[in-house]
């Protein structure tokens, strides 16, 4: 038989446990830092990886790891919503290095960021203009070889 005791309280059931029920307390998982934050890097490794780098006695703020983790987070999600669309506009279904050097090359702010080569990533179509010959506007009219004059 499972006893609760009673509180003073308006709603009558959320009153404060007896001793015998901290069996559910016990039971208790524990709940990561990155679920806590809504993230889906992870938080403690950032932290432990913040941690290696510095020097010894340099000590990390616990928000620091959740910052980064969150930076990392958007930046990957923003690179992979851009590959994906450049991967659909080739309706293929799966990203290759060649969908991610589009996807960054063709972001102006990406690219500026991003300074590295994507191996297997080829390059930017571009041709210059000089290079383009302008087609006439007019019908061309080409003087027929005569008789008279050969060419």
């Amino acid at each position: 038989m499972v006893r609760t005791a009673m509180t003073g309280g308006k709603s009558g059931g959320g009153g404060k446990k007896h001793h015998l029920d901290d069996d559910d307390d016990k039971k208790r998982r524990p709940i990561s830092r990155s679920s806590k934050a809504g993230l889906q890097f992870p938080v403690g490794r950032i932290h432990r990886k913040l941690k290696e780098s510095l020097i010894v006695g340099q000590r990390v703020g616990a928000t620091a790891a959740v910052y980064t983790a969150a930076i990392l987070e958007y930046l990957c999600a923003e690179v992979l919503e851009l590959a994906g669309n450049a991967s659909k506009d080739l309706n293929v279904k799966r990203i290759i290095p060649r969908h991610l050097q589009l996807a960054v090359r063709g972001d102006e702010e990406l690219d500026t960021l991003i300074k590295a080569t994507i191996a297997g990533g080829g390059v930017i179509p571009h041709i210059h203009k000089s290079l383009i010959q302008c087609p006439k506007v007019g019908p061309s009219k080409k003087k027929m070889p005569t008789e008279e004059d050969p060419l």
